[in-house]
């Protein structure tokens, strides 16, 4: 009995850290894939939306093969508005069976609002800043759901974790603060807002984790990304952009680990806290992004850049420590 838990124990450990891991490889491979695109003057809205619709497809076929997801019915979201209150009262923990995929799609439009905003900053970003600068910038928005964590649920960092978070901030300031020059040349508003919407969209994996069934997490992000193609798409037919093969190639390219990123990612937080999983797979992410960046782009930093990431790793490190 004790090594059959043992190893019950062993196998549940090592596919937490395959989930992270697979979610760190998945998010670098996306800033470089940026890096590369915005290096031949791809046009990123295009991109994001054929990475988008390929998102989509396969978190559809996901749905489509499997028996445990229903799509919402009306009933489903008559269920849904009488639970709500339940449930954001703490009268109940959770939505219930009958009720969780009409959150699943609630959350995941809010979601693809997010994602889609925090995607075009992440490219503008790696086109301005750089992939590491941009890299890092996107991972510091850990510091939005550990926030909004403390107001909705009440998780209170720990006092290391609180001077991680200071750390980080102060690396946010040592990137913006002017150092000789005015703010409006000095702030890096792509950077900001990546920081932003980036933190916001992470937030929603979250977010439709606790409340939600883990198992309606393909349905979520079937909405997450179809929601996401849609503001794109109808972006890209406003302006009256041609797709082109080299842009639909590279937005697949985006897409397989886009969409894995998150999943691999709700996969962790079901079973860890939100600060252990963000900081491990944000402070992962940076090193990868930034070695890659430098082995694969020649790309370089400046001294306070470099100071900035380090500080941020450091952060994110801190935020991880628990008692």
């Amino acid at each position: 009995m004790l090594v059959y838990k043992l190893n019950l124990y062993i196998s549940i450990g090592v596919g937490i850290l395959l989930s992270l891991l697979f979610a760190i490889l998945c998010s670098s491979s996306i800033a470089l894939i940026f890096r590369y695109s915005e290096s031949i003057n791809s046009n990123r809205y295009l991109i994001t939306s054929s990475n988008y619709l390929v998102a989509s497809l396969i978190s559809l076929f996901l749905v489509m093969s499997s028996e445990k997801i229903i799509w919402p019915t009306l009933l489903d979201f008559e269920r849904f508005f009488q639970e709500f209150n339940l449930v954001f009262t703490n009268q109940q923990l959770k939505f219930t069976v009958e009720s969780s995929n009409v959150w699943a799609v609630f959350i995941g439009i809010i979601g693809g609002i997010f994602f889609f905003l925090a995607f075009i900053f992440y490219q503008k970003s790696v086109q301005k800043d750089g992939v590491g600068l941009a890299g890092t910038f996107a991972k510091l928005g850990i510091l939005i759901p550990m926030i909004l964590a403390i107001f909705f649920w009440n998780e209170i960092p720990e006092t290391i974790q609180w001077f991680g978070i200071i750390l980080a901030l102060i690396a946010i300031v040592i990137v913006n603060f002017p150092f000789n020059r005015n703010w409006s040349e000095a702030v890096k508003w792509t950077l900001i807002s990546l920081f932003i919407f980036g933190g916001l969209a992470e937030f929603t994996n979250k977010f439709f984790q606790y409340y939600g069934r883990i198992y309606e997490k393909n349905l979520f992000l079937f909405f997450v990304f179809t929601t996401a193609f849609i503001i794109s798409a109808i972006y890209v037919m406003f302006k009256n952009y041609n797709l082109r093969y080299k842009e639909f190639m590279i937005g697949i390219g985006v897409g397989i680990p886009n969409l894995f990123s998150s999943f691999f990612l709700i996969n962790a937080l079901d079973q860890l806290k939100t600060a252990v999983v963000f900081p491990i797979f944000s402070a992962g992410s940076i090193v990868v992004i930034s070695v890659a960046g430098y082995f694969i782009y020649g790309e370089t930093l400046n001294r306070r850049e470099k100071v900035a990431i380090v500080l941020t790793i450091v952060a994110l490190i801190m935020i991880n420590i628990q008692r």
